[in-house]
């Protein structure tokens, strides 16, 4: 799975940290999602398709790699 991440979409809401802990964070400043890692491990695709449906800006992308 690769995952791209629009951070100039992103507004901020916390949803895929939420749900992908491992996959995303936000940055202090202003809260943006910053993505940690854009290959994760099977173990996690689940909880980043979650990220992404639960997103509320449709800000995260995903692609079969």
């Amino acid at each position: 799975m690769q995952v791209t991440l629009h951070q100039d979409k992103c507004v901020a809401s916390g949803q895929c940290v939420l749900a992908a802990r491992d996959v995303f964070d936000q940055r202090d400043l202003d809260g943006v999602a910053v993505l940690l890692d854009e290959r994760p491990p099977a173990e996690l695709h689940d909880d980043v398709r979650q990220a992404a449906a639960v997103c509320p800006a449709l800000a995260i992308a995903l692609a079969d790699a």
